[in-house]
């Protein structure tokens, strides 16, 4: 019998006895839904699916609530959307697990890092490498220059209290495949950008831009291009041949066009490149050293500066005599170690801190000890002076007060502590600043002022990297530089930019867990930590040759068997997280203690995971009412309520090896295959 009902004003015939849902799929109407699934009968767990019935004012849902002749529904409505938000966020108040692994989310290009790695344990470097341009375009360099964000959140710390060796996997897939390589590229528009700057972070807008069919011309002042990669990290942490391999694939490219010795408001205006481009983008980096504040300070090298001058003279230069590099991050580990290379015997660091508190990486501190470097902690400089010849900087000792603003605890100088220290060469290295081009609007702080959500200077300029966050790293300049590219490019089709909104459920960083909080797919293997091989010290130490070796593909491959494969296995698939990105929903919203009901991997192919488990009740339904078994029900009540098999048995092999129906059907992944999804297999 026919029957007529309107959804949002517009009627549509429906025969009696069909849902709400139906009508409104058959008609193209996109209505949420978790628990329902048109192979088993009604189960009205989430309520996600929910609608208004406007004659009677009642919230009904749609996947259960049959139709009746002359319905008038409402299925979108602010009233409705907040409803759908409550339904996701209770949901989501209960659900335990990791929609994406901790390496990944840690990352600030968002690589996906565990596919990449998996895809390096299974010998497929060529697929790795295409896993790792999807993110870094500069995977050479960056292979041998991150500070490893991924492997600081890696769960395999929680076993063994060390990562697994992430970057040298991308490096490894670049050194094999990065010369036979090319990206797919579209026809170029006619649309052509310019770019002030080619460091790392216009590098990667250039790059983008490219994969888009957006030309580009680069600007820069230097003779080369890379930036600091070229001017600002040293041979023997990246040798320049590595970055010229990686700079000619971008002119392989085609539409990218570099010119060189040219300074923005000397050369050109960046007004001229308004009129002359489809856009700007700004990517000039934080080239000037930080003032060290003290008496006598012109008589001192900044960091950067010191390690241009040695850089344009092909890594080159006098003995700088005793040395003291003031300063404790990276740039002041570079200076240390490349004043050792040109042969100083008395390198020394002066920090006000202690070593605990070193911005520089661990790794980097270590080898500049190995390299006979001699740090003097909880010293700080006061003032330095010129005397007989050579350089005398008088320091005060510190002590550590309380925390201040960056959480670290303040030095406090100690009274009638001061001393001198008699110097030929004293480099500060306490940090960078941006100077910005000619008619280019800065923060208080002298960085470049953009709109945070789009990147937009203003009108049609736009800018990324250290210029706009400060001095940070290639990394992280290459994240900012694709999000500017992006925002160009919606720009240039005439739309708004608006970064996606992405829930990521986790676990927690790895120092909150234990191993009984983790979930294994399969037993972890005991590996150790592949060894990273060095030149020998006295190579390192008196040549700027590379030091650390790439691992062989074996050495990769065995290190890839250490990974914990953290993310969800459904996590291109999972209703849940689609549904809770599109309504604002929030993992953190709804505030409690999240039940703990383990998971069960005995099955070899299968995993149940009852603690991603919405209780929607499909699996239940498809193995009883489809297959004719009954393997799986629910257990105990109320909040304790879980899924499990009888008895808490493992699930049969082969039968449901055989089925997988309950897999096909699980909205959230607390059901699934073992063996991970590849990234094409995704897409």
């Amino acid at each position: 019998m026919s029957i007529t009902i309107t959804i949002d004003g517009k009627k549509y015939a429906a025969e009696k006895g069909e849902t709400i849902l139906t009508i409104a799929t058959r008609n193209g109407i996109a209505i949420p839904t978790l628990c329902f699934s048109e192979k088993v009968s009604k189960n009205t767990a989430c309520f996600v699916c929910v609608v208004k019935d406007l004659k009677t004012g009642r919230f009904v849902p749609s996947c259960a609530m049959e139709v009746a002749d002359g319905m008038e529904i409402a299925s979108e409505t602010p009233e409705l959307r907040e409803m759908r938000l409550t339904a996701l966020n209770l949901i989501l108040s209960e659900h335990r697990g990791d929609c994406e692994a901790p390496c990944t989310i840690a990352c600030p290009a968002h690589a996906q890092v565990e596919e990449y790695v998996r895809a390096g344990r299974m010998g497929a470097f060529l697929e790795a490498l295409k896993i790792i341009k999807q993110r870094i375009p500069l995977p050479l360099s960056i292979g041998r220059v991150c500070p490893r964000f991924c492997e600081k959140e890696c769960r395999r710390n929680v076993l063994d209290k060390a990562a697994v060796a992430i970057n040298d996997f991308k490096r490894l897939a670049a050194d094999l495949y990065y010369d036979s390589y090319m990206e797919e590229l579209p026809p170029l528009t006619g649309k052509k950008v310019a770019i002030v700057g080619a460091g790392p972070a216009g590098l990667s807008v250039a790059y983008f831009l490219r994969l888009n069919g957006v030309a580009s011309d680069l600007y820069d002042q230097m003779p080369a291009a890379g930036g600091m990669l070229r001017y600002g990290i040293p041979e023997y942490r990246l040798p320049k041949a590595i970055l010229d391999k990686e700079l000619a694939h971008f002119m392989q490219m085609g539409g990218i066009t570099f010119h060189f010795n040219t300074t923005i408001g000397k050369d050109i205006s960046i007004e001229d490149l308004k009129q002359r481009y489809d856009a700007v983008a700004v990517t000039v980096g934080s080239w000037k050293s930080s003032a060290a504040g003290i008496e006598g300070e012109d008589l001192t090298t900044g960091g950067i500066q010191f390690l241009e001058k040695i850089a344009r003279a092909g890594w080159k230069g006098d003995n700088p005599g005793k040395t003291i590099v003031i300063g404790g991050g990276n740039t002041a580990m570079d200076c240390l170690r490349t004043a050792v290379r040109l042969g100083s015997k008395d390198v020394t660091c002066f920090y006000r801190r202690t070593e605990a508190e070193m911005p520089a990486e661990k790794i980097e501190i270590h080898e500049a000890k190995e390299e006979g470097v001699t740090f003097e902690f909880l010293v700080a400089p006061v003032k330095l002076r010129r005397e007989n010849g050579r350089l005398v900087l008088t320091s005060q000792r510190m002590q550590l007060g309380e925390p201040d603003a960056s959480g670290r605890r303040k030095p406090i100088p100690i009274p009638g502590s001061e001393f001198d220290t008699v110097a030929d060469t004293v480099i500060a290295a306490i940090g960078q600043k941006t100077v910005a081009p000619q008619g280019v609007k800065t923060t208080k702080w002298g960085d470049v002022a953009v709109n945070e959500a789009d990147c937009r200077m203003e009108d049609k300029v736009f800018a990324a990297g250290d210029c706009v966050s400060g001095p940070a790293t290639v990394v992280e300049a290459v994240a900012g530089g694709r999000r500017t590219a992006l925002a160009i490019l919606a720009h240039l089709a005439g739309k708004e930019f608006h970064e996606p909104y992405l829930v990521n459920v986790s676990r927690g960083s790895w120092q909150s867990l234990a191993k009984d909080d983790l979930v294994f797919l399969k037993e972890p293997k005991e590996h150790t930590r592949t060894p990273q091989r060095l030149i020998p010290l006295a190579e390192r130490t008196s040549t700027f040759r590379e030091v650390a070796f790439t691992f062989t593909p074996e050495e990769v491959q065995k290190e890839g068997e250490r990974c914990l494969e953290c993310s969800c296995t459904a996590k291109g698939d999972c209703l849940l997280k689609k549904h809770s990105e599109t309504y604002g929903a929030a993992p953190d919203a709804i505030v409690g203690e999240k039940p703990r009901f383990g998971y069960d991997a005995r099955h070899p192919e299968i995993i149940l995971d009852r603690s991603k488990c919405i209780k929607c009740g499909i699996c239940v339904k498809v193995c009883s009412e489809v297959v004719n078994q009954n393997l799986l029900g629910f257990k105990f009540r109320g909040f304790a309520t879980r899924i499990d098999t009888a008895f808490s048995r493992p699930l049969p092999s082969p039968l449901c090896r055989d089925c997988g129906k309950c897999i096909e059907e699980c909205p959230v992944g607390a059901l699934d295959w073992k063996e991970k999804k590849s990234s094409q297999d995704r897409s």
